[in-house]
């Protein structure tokens, strides 16, 4: 596992986007924390990962808005949130794939997250456990299909044939999540991209 993060640390650098290993969940909360200016904007995309971070605290403590659409109490709520999200001046998320030859692959249904990544906040900041380090693109998005995307369906209770069997089907289900496929080869050239990799599993 270790030569797997390494390899993609190094294939991450490699395109443009800064990569930093480290040991367990808490180092890179404290990495967000140093990062993250007093009084920013702070977008945080649909990620177990960020929850599992217990982060917002201690941002709202430093002034920090919060846009996060898990926290909205009405649909018309959850829309205003995802779209401030896109003006943030720092975004978290995980991604569901990196890739050895680095990579970064991900899959929505709404596309909010994905968007935000590529343009629009400031800072992209993303949050991987060793978990999602996978060789190659065939293998992400194997991992999206039969991994990532049936836990979420699960806990979302989406009625996706995934959710329930455990694996893609490539359904035409009113709750499909796989509706957006992303690819980040290389820095978004109006984006300050970094990842955290962990050495550790975190989120789907």
């Amino acid at each position: 596992m270790e030569e797997r993060l390494v390899k993609a640390q190094q294939a991450l650098e490699k395109h443009g986007i800064r990569t930093r290993i480290v040991a367990t969940a808490a180092e890179a909360k404290q990495i967000i924390l140093e990062e993250v200016q007093s009084g920013q904007k702070v977008g945080i995309g649909g990620s177990r990962t960020i929850e599992s971070l217990d982060v917002v605290p201690e941002l709202e403590a430093k002034g920090c808005p919060i846009y996060w659409h898990w926290r909205a109490q009405t649909p018309d709520e959850v829309m205003e949130l995802r779209r401030g999200q896109l003006t943030s001046d720092v975004f978290l998320a995980s991604s569901n794939a990196v890739t050895e030859d680095g990579r970064l692959v991900n899959i929505d249904g709404v596309g909010n997250r994905v968007a935000a990544m590529i343009f629009g906040p400031t800072k992209v900041i993303l949050v991987c456990g060793q978990n999602k380090v996978v060789p190659d693109l065939e293998a992400a998005l194997n991992r999206i299909h039969n991994v990532a995307a049936p836990q979420n369906a699960k806990r979302l209770n989406t009625g996706t044939p995934c959710g329930v069997t455990g694996r893609c089907y490539d359904c035409q289900s009113p709750g499909r999540m796989c509706s957006v496929t992303t690819i980040i080869e290389r820095r978004p050239h109006k984006t300050e991209l970094e990842v955290i990799l962990v050495r550790e599993d975190l989120g789907y």
